[in-house]
């Protein structure tokens, strides 16, 4: 006790104040809780004083002394045991009360006192008087109360139950029995509960004992065999029990005896305020009192001062109050934490505070502040170890970058270093902090420390640095495989991949380790990284590839639906930039993946590729640009140490592989626009403008054929000057019985016509065709032939001749057929005049529709018909046997009439007629456009295409 320091951690909130003069008897007893204190006095009275220690209000609980008090905690209940008045010569009578102080009842006098839930003897035949030496009140789930009795021959009486109801239940517990009967005497009694076990503590002068009273029979085992006097017992926070003896204060637990402290001197009063242990201690040689505050934990004295002589000592609104004799009270509080610490720190104590606030169970923030402060004191001393240790307690709460502001310097690196290795293991450290410690390890060349913290995180839950950070430093500063194994572990495999690449040049172990990942990583890394792996392992990368493309097309994994299949898988499309500057190895690995997928949802982008890979007039991307980035002169330059004779080689192969390719590029026109399919599978306008500018007339030729552009078709015959080429595609493609277009011929002849050169044979052929479908008059073809000054008149002369003759036939056929026409005109006119102007007479004798003899009433048309009325019925006005042509010529007629009222459809048979007049003939001869009046306005506005068509 005396090697420990001493302090003033508590305080005297206010000067010593006097018990109000309403406590007159002598104080008996006194008790607390529920913020009052309640004082018990000899003449039987209670008083009850508020904060300020001043008189609330008071009654008589009974009428002799109150000999104990006990306030409850869970309700405003006051348990008392005093004496009350007995009939005499009987001695009195020690009487248990239980007061409601809630509640109160009037009496006769001015005066009002608390409702008495219950009054009880505490003696009866069973359990006989003796003198009571302790008490104390357990409050079990209410209503239920345990009170337990101490008296001086080693007994207890405990009473259980609802008092309220008078449900209770009284039991007796004995302690063991001793030579001497003073030391029997109960001196201190404790509760114990813990879960559903409940204990009691006893002690007497002689023993500890310790009683089970969750068991039936309740056990008894005696903890010591030594003792102490009365109010030298007091519990725990921990629910252990505290006996001071003059030599020290033990503590006991339900197994026996615990730690001692010596404190010397006799222990008038124990208590316990928060976590100190209070002591009234009284000096052997002086015989005055010293009221001590112990900080068991921290080993120091917290308070100590002289008092007089104490009656009681309780514990209220968190203070310590100690009751004088002479009724004065002195109140003695905490200083706050604060204050406290000022303290030690002015004296350097600063491991005492960081203690303290430990013990305290201060917020981690005001410890952590404890720690810098320590450490900051330690650094000045330069003790740098030692502050480090005080910094690193203070990781999560002080900004890391106060620390390591301190320790920046060169020579204080292994401490730095510490201090960063402690903020990653509690996940604190950020991206600057992982770059610091890894230059710190690199710095320091430690191989081992570097291993530790790359490879020492086992994989479970969130690594404790920033990965990306790690992998910068490691590669910056050479350590390529811990660089890697980083990347690796936590799966930042671009990061692997760009050391493999860029830093070793590892291809082959690049193109294994993308091989190593699963299908859609390996597809983002090939993205990002295929360009280096295709112009350094084009074969390898281009198998790679494939296989995430087709993922091997086995049968297990089409499934179903092929189609859904290979939605899912990357399409070759994706990665057509990493081939930019090899298109060999681009072209290869379409056609695998088009010979592998038939089906591919990507097969019109992937044939529009290979069409520009076939029909690139340069397939050289490279080498095209260099060409434009360098001048003409180091192209000579180059030229001429190569040599005349292997630039002429180089010609060759590089013509042999350009004729190959559109080759291939015609092959692929073909098969990916089969004839049944109306579409192709590639952009057909694509294609064209990728014939054209490449010169490919074999593909142009198919495209425009396939499109049924047949005027562009033998456009590009006339282009190349081939005459029987031409010939041969008017032929097939000029055959209108077959789908094709006549015209062609009429374009044909006029690009003889316009050729400025003999071309006689061909005229003559296609003279043959055009005369087959009368495609032109004579007179128009002698004026489209008659532009070629190379060409005689014998070419035609056969083909005139033949026309004319053909003409002449026709002339007379038509001279025919008017003379004809003008007999019907005459003979239709005279029948008229006839019937205008002479008597019919009907001479039938039959009926027409029924063919019986003819009677009376009966009908005769001019049409000679004869019918009976009767055969009739009610339609008298028409023939029935001419009707029906009548109504034919009629509705023909209607419709003519129609048709001149829509004039599209005119025009629409001018146009499509061979010959436009001869149609404007035939309305004119049909009479639909022989009024004016009747002529539609379009017909008029048109009027100047009617000749047009006859051309």
């Amino acid at each position: 006790m005396y090697q420990w320091k001493k302090f003033e951690f508590f305080e005297e909130k206010a000067p010593s104040v006097v018990l109000p003069e309403e406590v007159a008897g002598t104080i008996t007893c006194c008790t607390s809780g529920r913020g009052s204190v309640s004082v018990g006095c000899d003449d039987g009275s209670v008083s009850v004083l508020d904060r300020g220690l001043r008189f609330s209000h008071g009654f008589r609980a009974h009428a002799g002394p109150v000999l104990f008090l006990q306030q409850l905690k869970q309700r405003n209940y006051l348990v008392t045991v005093g004496e009350d008045e007995a009939t005499p010569p009987q001695s009195p009578i020690v009487c248990l009360k239980v007061f409601d102080l809630d509640k109160t009842e009037a009496e006769s006098s001015s005066e009002t006192s608390p409702v008495c839930v219950q009054i009880m003897r505490v003696f009866t035949n069973h359990f006989p008087e003796a003198k009571i030496t302790s008490f104390l009140v357990l409050e079990d789930a209410p209503p239920l109360l345990l009170v337990a009795i101490g008296l001086d021959n080693g007994c207890i009486y405990c009473i259980k139950g609802d008092f309220a109801r008078e449900r209770i239940n009284r039991f007796k517990l004995q302690v063991e029995n001793v030579s001497e009967k003073g030391q029997l005497a109960i001196t201190g009694l404790g509760f114990r509960v813990e879960g559903q076990a409940l204990q009691l503590f006893a002690v007497t002068p002689a023993s500890v004992s310790l009683f089970s009273l969750h068991d039936q029979p309740h056990k008894r085992q005696t903890l010591d065999h030594i003792g102490c006097e009365t109010n030298g017992v007091t519990m725990s926070d921990r629910l252990d029990l505290i006996v001071g003896r003059p030599e020290a204060v033990y503590f006991y637990e339900v197994d026996g005896r615990g730690p001692c402290w010596a404190f010397e001197g006799e222990k008038k009063f124990l208590g316990w305020f928060r976590s100190y242990l209070l002591c009234v201690i009284t000096d052997q040689r002086s015989g005055k009192d010293t009221f001590n505050v112990y900080d068991l934990k921290n080993r120091l004295i917290a308070h100590s001062m002289m008092v007089g002589d104490v009656m009681q000592m309780l514990c209220e609104w968190g203070n310590i109050f100690l009751i004088m004799r002479n009724k004065r009270v002195l109140c003695i509080g905490e200083k706050d934490m604060e204050s406290k610490l000022d303290m030690l720190f002015k004296k350097n104590l600063y491991t005492v505070a960081i203690n303290l606030v430990q013990s305290q169970q201060a917020d981690a923030a005001a410890t952590a502040e404890v720690l810098r402060k320590y450490g900051d004191h330690l650094y000045g001393k330069q003790d740098y170890d030692e502050a480090m240790a005080q910094y690193i307690h203070t990781i999560g709460h002080l900004e890391p970058s106060y620390v390591i502001q301190k320790f920046l310097d060169a020579q204080r690196i292994y401490n730095l270093t510490n201090y960063l290795e402690k903020l990653h293991e509690r996940g604190l450290a950020s991206k600057d902090h992982t770059t610091l410690l890894l230059n710190c390890y690199t710095k320091l060349k430690d191989v081992e420390k570097l291993n530790q913290f790359i490879r020492g995180e086992d994989g479970i839950g969130e690594h404790k640095f920033d990965v990306e950070t790690a992998i910068k430093v490691c590669r910056a500063a050479g350590y390529h495989e811990h660089a890697m194994y980083v990347a690796k572990k936590f799966g930042r495999h671009e990061w692997y991949l760009k050391i493999l690449l860029e830093d070793l040049g590892s291809y082959q172990e690049a193109l294994q380790y993308i091989s190593s990942l699963d299908p859609s990583q390996a597809g983002m890394t090939v993205n990002q990284y295929g360009k280096i792996l295709v112009e350094h392992r084009s074969f390898e990368t281009t198998e790679i590839l494939l296989g995430l493309c087709t993922a091997g097309q086995d049968s297990s994994k089409k499934r179903t639906s092929n189609d859904t299949y290979l939605s899912i898988l990357p399409s070759p499309v994706d990665f057509a930039d990493i081939f930019i500057h090899n298109p060999q190895a681009h072209m290869n690995f379409l056609e695998k993946y088009v010979t592998s997928v038939k089906d591919s949802p990507a097969q019109v982008e992937i044939h529009n590729t290979l069409l520009d890979l076939y029909l690139s007039d340069n397939f050289d991307f490279t080498s095209m640009s260099q060409d434009n980035g360098n001048a003409e002169g180091a192209n000579v330059s180059s030229a001429e140490s190569k040599g005349k004779s292997s630039v002429e080689s180089s010609n060759k192969d590089k013509e042999k592989d350009r004729l190959e390719r559109f080759n291939k590029g015609l092959r692929l026109l073909k098969s990916a626009w089969p004839s049944d399919m109306e579409h192709p599978l590639y952009d057909d306008d694509h294609a064209v403008v990728l014939c054209a500018r490449n010169a490919f007339n074999d593909g142009l030729l198919f495209l425009y054929e396939k499109k049924k552009l047949y005027k562009e078709v033998i456009g590009c015959y006339k282009n190349a000057h081939d005459h029987d080429g031409l010939i041969a595609c008017c032929k097939r493609l000029g055959d209108s019985s077959k789908g094709g277009d006549p015209s062609l011929w009429k374009d044909v002849l006029n690009y003889f016509g316009d050729l400025g050169e003999d071309c006689s044979k061909e005229v003559k052929e296609v003279l043959t065709y055009i005369e087959r479908d009368d495609l032109l008059p004579p007179i128009v073809v002698v004026q489209i032939l008659s532009r070629n000054p190379c060409l005689t008149l014998s070419v035609v002369k056969d083909y005139i001749a033949r026309k004319l003759e053909e003409e002449s036939k026709l002339i007379e056929d038509d001279r025919k057929a008017i003379e004809k026409y003008q007999e019907d005109t005459s003979t239709m006119r005279k029948e008229i005049q006839d019937l205008r102007t002479n008597a019919r007479i009907f001479q039938l004798s039959k009926c027409t529709a029924c063919t019986f003899t003819l009677d009376l009433p009966a009908v005769h048309f001019m049409c000679m018909h004869s019918f009976h009325q009767r055969c009739l019925g009610d339609n008298e006005k028409e023939c029935p046997e001419c009707a029906p042509e009548y109504r034919s010529v009629l509705e023909t007629k209607r419709r003519l009439e129609q048709s001149v009222r829509d004039p599209s459809q005119f025009f629409q048979q001018v146009r499509n007629s061979k010959d436009g007049f001869s149609v404007i003939a035939d309305y004119f001869g049909k009479g639909t456009v022989s009024k004016t009046r009747d002529i539609h306005p379009e017909l008029l506005h048109d009027s100047g295409s009617f000749g047009g068509g006859g051309a």
